[in-house]
Parts: structure tokens; C-alpha cells; sequence
């Protein structure tokens, strides 16, 4: 039988109409629901009314976390085998603060078709419905996100060690990389930097903190741009680097 494949679905911060009309798709599209703790109850009960075969397996604190994602690896393979397309729901985005990265990296060893479908975090979800700006032309123009798991240390390890997204920077990446490579960050950081984003006419660049701004230059960005560095675009941009605009 033919292999199946995963949809990493985001099912948004809670209230279920926050859930994406292609996170909806999705699931119509699916066979098999494999949905997490954290999904509202209200979703759960007009998910079952599409008829799937629905399958939880949710994760508490006080579980062991490495046996739980084994099952749930297993469950992925499993049922992809059986060439049925299964639903992976998750709260939030399913690529901010979760196993969604774990899950990813178990799909590409066993080489089964995935899509990353994204849902809004509580990050920005939560905080918007409660009219609070996490940003503001004159009060804060960054967003540090943590772990409330990770040490504090580490959190101010961020320039030189973490992931930093960066939003309309086109015009001061130059600058940005320089001021990273000063401040100790190694110059060969992988950067990626994405135009007009989930967009049709979406392209990206794969590059270094050294190259990144020439590679920017030479490729005439025009469009929205967001970029991206730190060792993750190395580790998870396999397909991304497939797909990604060449301009050496």
C-alpha cells in the first residue's frame, strides 16, 4: 500500500474559531486525528461530526515525555503505512514549544510526506484578543519569547546562541550581522531569509550572517521579507534549501 502522509496542523490558542480555514481542510481531508491536551473541547466535539477516526494522545507534565512521542511516532508510521493521511493537531503553532520539531525530524528519517500547517500561537493570540500590543512604535520594538523552563541565563544568551526572527529588515541586515558578529556570534550562523511568506510568489534565500545582506542584494527583494538566523534554518531547511533562491 502506498505511503500516507502527516498534516502538523496548529489549532490556534484555544477559541476554535480561531482555528485556520486550512487547518479545517486539513482535518476534512484526513483519516486519522491524533489530537493533543491542549485542544478545546468545543473543537473536539465538532471534529467528531466529521466522522474521523480520532485518537488522543496528549501529553501532561507529569508524564514521561520521551515514551509518549515514541507512541506517537509509532502511531504516525503506523497508520502512514496503511496509506491513510493523518491529522496531527497540536495547540498553538505547531512549531512553537512543542514536539512539532521532534515530529518533523522523525517524518523526514522515515521518509513520509508532511505538511506544516500553522495556527495562530498564544504568543500573539492570546495577547491581541486581550488588546495588549506586544509591540509599539514608541514604548518596545522587540519580542523576547522563552521557555518559562529555561534558565534566565539563557535567555540572555539569545544574540549569541538562540533563534532571532527578524521583521522588516531588509534595509539593515548589513548592520544587524555585523553588530551579531561583534557581539561574538559566529559569522557562518545560517540565516534564511523569506519574501512574501506563504504567499504564491514566496522565495527564499539560504545564506550566513557574512553573505546574507549581498545574497538580499543581488536577488532584488521587493516584496515583505522575514529573516530567520540561527542553527535551526541548518538543522530543519533540507526542503527549504531544495526550494530556496540561488544567487552564487
Amino acid at each position: 500500500m502506498g505511503k500516507g502522509k502527516v498534516y502538523l496542523i496548529g489549532a490556534g490558542p484555544g477559541d476554535p474559531e480561531l482555528l485556520t480555514l486550512k487547518a479545517l481542510k486539513s482535518l476534512k481531508n484526513s483519516d486519522v486525528i491524533l489530537y493533543d491536551a491542549l485542544i478545546d473541547y468545543r473543537l473536539i466535539d465538532e471534529l467528531k461530526k466529521l466522522g474521523k477516526k480520532m485518537i488522543y494522545v496528549g501529553k501532561r507534565s507529569w508524564d514521561d515525555g520521551k515514551k509518549r512521542q515514541e507512541y506517537i511516532n509509532y502511531l504516525l508510521k503506523e497508520l502512514t503505512d496503511q496509506g491513510l493521511t493523518v491529522a496531527r493537531l497540536k495547540g498553538g503553532d505547531p512549531l512553537i514549544f512543542g514536539r512539532g520539531c521532534i515530529e518533523i525530524e522523525f517524518l523526514e528519517k522515515e521518509n513520509i510526506p508532511y505538511e506544516v500547517i500553522p495556527g495562530v500561537s498564544s504568543i500573539n493570540g492570546v495577547t491581541s484578543s486581550c488588546a495588549i500590543p506586544l509591540t509599539h512604535p514608541e514604548l518596545s520594538s522587540s519580542v523576547l519569547i522563552v521557555s518559562g523552563r529555561a534558565d534566565v541565563v539563557k535567555w540572555c544568551k539569545t544574540p549569541l546562541e538562540g533563534t532571532i526572527v527578524v521583521l522588516m529588515g531588509k534595509d539593515t541586515i548589513d548592520e544587524i550581522a555585523r553588530e551579531l558578529i561583534k557581539l561574538g556570534r559566529d559569522k557562518k550562523t545560517p540565516v534564511a531569509a523569506i519574501e512574501n511568506g506563504t504567499l504564491p510568489n514566496q522565495r527564499i534565500l539560504i545564506g550566513t550572517l557574512s553573505d546574507i545582506g549581498e545574497k538580499i542584494k543581488r536577488a532584488n527583494v521587493k516584496g515583505p521579507l522575514l529573516i530567520v538566523i540561527g542553527e535551526v534554518v541548518e538543522k530543519f531547511c533540507k526542503r527549504v534549501i531544495a526550494n530556496a533562491v540561488r544567487t552564487e
